[in-house]
This record gives C-alpha cells, structure tokens and sequence, in this order.
C-alpha cells in the first residue's frame, strides 16, 4: 500500500469544512461514488459541477490537484447510499432497477447480510449476530458464485487471487457453524474480497477469534465494511476476477446493554504488515468510523467516543475452533 493506515486515519479527522468548496460531491452530495469519463458521480447519484478530471484523480496521476489540497475522507471511504433491492431472493430480477437507482444490493443469507456495491463488484458493508457456540457444523470447502446476483454486480471468478492474496472472508464461516445452509453461504463470494494473506491470518483473524471468545459471554452485533481507496498498484485481480482489492477495511463489535454497552473497533489497511501483533495499532473509536463512512452505527453515544488501550484479551481457556 502507499497509504499508510495511520494517514487514512488522520486524513478522516481533518476537519471538512475548508475543504467542501474545493472538494467535488461534498456536503449533502455524500461524497464520490464513482467516475463517469472525466465526471465524478456523486453519492446521491447527481453529477459534480468540479472541473477536475475525475478519471485523473483516480487513475493514480495526482497532478492535477492543487498541491495543497487534502484529499476528501469520502474519496477514501464509501458511503451507503440508501438501498433499492432489500431482499436476496429478488436480485436476479432487479438487474435493470439496480443500474437505473442504485449501485447497491442488500443479500440477506442465512445469519447475515452483506450490502454489494455493483461498481466495484464487492461488498461495501457487513452485518450479523453471534450468540454462545453451540454449532459444530464443518467448512464447505469451495467458493462460488451466487446464482442469483446479477453478473454485472458481482466479482466473475470464484478461484483463488494469487499474488499473496487470500479469499477473504468478510463474515467468517467459524461464527455461523450453527446451520450448514449459513456456514456455506459465507463462501459466497459477495462475502469473499481480495486480502493480503498476511492479515487475513493475522490481524483479521485476531479479530474473530476476539469474537469468538466473547459471544460466549454477551450476544455480540458485528458491523463492518471495505474502506476501497484509491491505490492502483495492488489491483492485481481486475482481469481474472473483475474485482479491485481494497486499501482497507474496518470493523466494529458492540456487546452488552444499556449503561454496560461497549464497542471495540478497528480499521486495518490490507497489507501484509497486518499481524496479530499489530492489531492494536488500528484500533479506533465508533465515531471515527463514522465519519470515515458514513455509517450510522447503533451503539450508545458515550460507546462512541471509547478506544480501549489495547483489543479486548483473549480469555484463558477460550475454544476459538
């Protein structure tokens, strides 16, 4: 990656104001969904009046930015505009009504939801429950393409990256042993983007085994999502599977109730420098995630403004398997 986490942190917190003139689909826009040529196509689907060359901007050649100009959070986080298909079941048959009001489909599998952005043929956004494990069911073995996602809005290859990259896991198959139906959906590859190999089975993995120690404690709500960027050089996977491998993603895990609500949350950059002992560098509160994305995250108020030391510690004795 060429942008460190640290400066996607930090550039998230910069205050907005200054910049809403310069910056193209700011303030009520919602911020960038996407270029159309040398257009930028806002989030609430209107056509930016900037006279920048959006295909520059995010083509990788910064040059026609003023050299003091801050990138805008938006550019680096993506919204979720509001849905138009709600139901899985329907998506086949919503081809034409996704391209005409929105780029966004909400898949409800067994045990978990996944919102697909059909621009990036990835999944902006992640939601599920876990209670105390009682499941035992095994791993489905292979990956697959959904049958009833239109093509256009979905990556077109179910085989392995390559280059380092695993097959990502956004829900993981371990937290829905529960049901065969469900654990096999998370080999679904709405659920499944590009990660660093590294984090996936590093700080990505610290992370549900966290909450696979402590829903055996409180039922535990797990909202996450893809930070996608706009760093090229790791877009190995655009010809084989049609996808860009995002610069980041984020993750938040909200426990307990009332006056004993807690949330824990993280966003790491896709890099292989994303182990298990850099886990706690990432570590960030609710509300800078919400500002980084746009999300609304249903945690009490006080919740938000909480960064722990350190990610909450594994318990003695905790079967993470």
């Amino acid at each position: 990656m060429n942008k460190p986490i640290l400066l996607l942190i930090s550039l998230s917190l910069l205050p907005m104001a200054g910049q809403a003139a310069n910056t193209p689909c700011s303030g009520k826009k919602g911020g960038i969904s996407r270029c159309n040529g040398t257009k930028f196509v806002c989030n609430d689907g209107s056509i930016s009046r900037s006279k920048k060359d959006c295909s520059v901007v995010f083509g990788g050649d910064v040059s026609g930015q003023e050299a003091n100009e801050q990138p805008d959070p938006s550019t680096l986080a993506e919204k979720s505009p509001p849905v138009s298909v709600t139901t899985h079941s329907e998506a086949a048959t919503q081809s034409e009504a996704v391209k005409k009001n929105s780029n966004i489909l909400e898949l409800g599998y067994p045990g978990f939801t996944v919102w697909l952005d059909c621009s990036y043929r990835g999944a902006v956004k992640y939601r599920y429950n876990v209670q105390h494990d009682n499941g035992n069911a095994k791993r489905y073995d292979q990956f697959f393409l959904d049958p009833n996602v239109p093509g256009e809005c979905q990556q077109t290859s179910a085989n392995p990256y390559g280059h380092k990259y695993d097959r990502g896991h956004l829900v993981p198959a371990n937290h829905l042993d529960y049901s065969d139906n469900a654990i096999k959906a998370t080999n679904s590859m709405p659920n499944i983007l590009p990660q660093a190999a590294n984090m996936n089975r590093g700080a990505w993995l610290l992370t549900e085994e966290i909450t696979e120690c402590y829903r055996d404690i409180d039922e535990l709500l797990i909202i996450g999502g893809v930070i996608w960027g706009d760093n090229a050089e790791d877009d190995y996977f655009v010809q084989s599977h049609g996808v860009r491998t995002p610069d980041a993603f984020w993750k938040v895990i909200i426990r307990g109730s009332g006056q004993n609500e807690r949330a824990i949350a993280w966003v790491m950059p896709n890099s292989q420098e994303a182990t298990k002992k850099n886990l706690d560098k990432y570590l960030v509160t609710v509300d800078q995630i919400e500002k980084v994305t746009g999300e609304v995250i249903p945690v009490a108020d006080y919740a938000k403004h909480e960064k722990p030391s350190q990610s909450w510690l594994i318990p003695a004795g905790c079967n993470k398997g």
